[in-house]
């Protein structure tokens, strides 16, 4: 009996030191942290570092998460871009545009030309980029012409909708100009097939060679 009640002390014992252990780790948790050059207490120590073990789980978690997140929607934005582009818009024949030529000049010192393409098709098509354009001369040379500086706009055309390029050059009022144009050969952006108009009546002599004349990319008319 004696020995049952030493053991049950030490059991007592041995319970409430553990109690005291625990309650002394929460309140060092509990302090606040005072700056000095010294260590932290062991106890204080070791409190501290398993609360910032279980931050920093909690944080990585957060950050895991986070990253799944930001991973699923950018699959999803891949996903969302092929869906648009699933039903591809393809470029213009040119056996389905109505394309002709107009002087449209501002004034007496800038020459420019408006070639306007329709789409007289039944689907939706591309006109985006530079038409290729050679412009033949009464002794019968093809004169290719050079691209102007500027960067090629999305030009989309729907069934009867309308596109439009220029050519620009300075204009010759000497008299004396180096250049007779009869024709435009159009080709439109993307084909191989071109098209022969007539230089627009009433257009400003061309200043200087065929190779002072610029084209520029398509754009709609609205």
């Amino acid at each position: 009996m004696p020995r049952r009640s030493d053991a049950g002390g030490r059991r007592q014992r041995g319970g409430k030191a553990n109690r005291a252990a625990l309650r002394e780790g929460h309140a060092a948790v509990r302090r606040p942290l005072r700056p000095g050059p010294g260590a932290l207490p062991h106890g204080r120590d070791e409190a501290l570092g398993a609360v910032l073990i279980g931050f920093r789980r909690r944080e990585g978690g957060g950050r895991r998460r986070e990253g799944g997140i930001r991973r699923r929607r950018h699959v999803g934005g891949r996903a969302e871009r092929r869906t648009k582009t699933g039903g591809k818009v393809t470029f213009c024949k040119t056996a389905d545009l109505a394309i002709d030529a107009a002087d449209a000049a501002p004034d007496d010192t800038s020459g420019r030309i408006d070639v306007t393409m329709v789409n007289r098709g039944s689907t939706t098509c591309s006109a985006t980029g530079f038409a290729g354009v050679d412009i033949k001369d009464a002794d019968n040379t093809s004169n290719p012409v050079e691209r102007g500086q500027a960067q090629p706009r999305v030009t989309t055309l729907g069934p009867g909708d309308a596109a439009v390029f220029n050519l620009a050059y300075g204009i010759d009022s000497t008299g004396d100009s180096l250049t007779s144009p009869t024709d435009i050969e159009v080709t439109p952006p993307n084909e191989t097939h071109s098209v022969p108009l007539a230089w627009p009546e009433g257009a400003g002599a061309i200043k200087g060679a065929y190779t002072d004349v610029q084209v520029y990319p398509t754009h709609t008319t609205d």
